[in-house]
């Protein structure tokens, strides 16, 4: 039976000193700006120009808008508490924070594996790659991990609201997410924990396992090309997406599964703030530093809004 009499939670954030508070609100806040301001430009490159409306920039697409749901469901809340200087939050919007978070974090796993596995199609398999990768396959790819990161964060929420939150409200991070506040939980947790951990292995193992097989395969086609200049145009478009799979997953993993400690340490709140704050961030800059075609696609708009300026005038 679940006795909860806990109505609210207490994040205690990054920093307790006022000052340093005021530091971290104007820090987030710029990050929080450039992250969506970044993503939201790729999104719009992407739908305006011909050219890149293909497989790989429709999916994306869909990365960048999980990471501006992703960063949006626990930044504007952290910034509020820093303001505030109070770390406070109900019990039924942190479950609510921490469902969101936790499905747009597990759709992104499994949508990193398709974006892998449509590497893999366009560089081993080019002829059969417009067939294989066509417009209803790409949206039921991407349906499958949206439905997957849902079904998943599903179980994980419902599996920990089961549990009776009786006592300690306080939580060691600067927003709700599942291991910190199952930490808090009055029983033993370790069935829910091994419910965690078996969603954690479909999250991130299967897609990863996905990911190296994917490389390695584009590994042996690459060095089996004849010209150097195609080798490493097949090599540059794969870096963005390892360079984000390094990202994500290497912090993830860390946190997700590893042996959980009594208390959640600093340690972790540290690590989260990778995955929460900058692969968000760096994800729109990461795809677009060394791609020619979004470079092209940002003078066209940019070469248009100069000519719709100059008629207005």
């Amino acid at each position: 039976m679940n006795i909860t009499s806990v109505t609210q939670f207490n994040l205690v954030g990054l920093s307790n000193n006022r000052k340093i508070q005021i530091v971290l609100f104007v820090v987030l806040l710029l990050l929080y700006l450039l992250t969506v301001m970044g993503n939201l430009i790729i999104i719009m490159l992407i739908q305006v120009d011909s050219h890149l409306q293909t497989p790989m920039y429709y999916f994306l697409t869909h990365l960048s808008s999980l990471e501006i749901c992703y960063i949006s469901n626990s930044v504007p809340q952290a910034l509020a508490h820093l303001l505030a200087g109070n770390g406070a939050i109900s019990f039924t919007r942190c479950t609510l924070q921490m469902y969101v978070g936790l499905t747009m974090g597990s759709t992104e796993g499994l949508l990193l594996g398709v974006m892998a596995y449509d590497r893999y199609l366009a560089i081993c398999h080019p002829l059969l790659y417009v067939i294989a990768m066509g417009r209803w396959r790409r949206v039921q790819l991407a349906s499958g991990a949206r439905a997957g990161g849902i079904f998943l964060s599903t179980l994980n929420v419902g599996c920990t609201l089961r549990l009776p939150f009786c006592g300690p409200n306080r939580v060691n991070h600067f927003t709700c997410e599942l291991p910190f506040v199952l930490k808090l939980a009055c029983a033993d947790t370790r069935m829910t924990e091994a419910v965690i951990f078996g969603a954690a292995v479909v999250i991130l193992v299967v897609p990863l396992s996905v990911i190296l097989t994917s490389y390695s395969l584009i590994l042996a086609s690459v060095l089996q090309m004849p010209s150097a200049s195609g080798r490493h145009k097949a090599f540059s478009t794969c870096v963005s997406h390892l360079a984000v799979v390094v990202l994500f997953y290497g912090t993830v993993i860390s946190m997700y599964m590893r042996p959980r400690s009594g208390t959640a340490t600093d340690v972790d709140k540290r690590t989260a703030v990778f995955y929460v704050l900058v692969t968000p961030l760096l994800n729109p800059f990461i795809y677009t530093l060394r791609n020619k075609d979004v470079h092209n696609a940002a003078v066209k708009v940019f070469q248009r809004w100069v000519f719709k300026t100059k008629l207005q005038r």
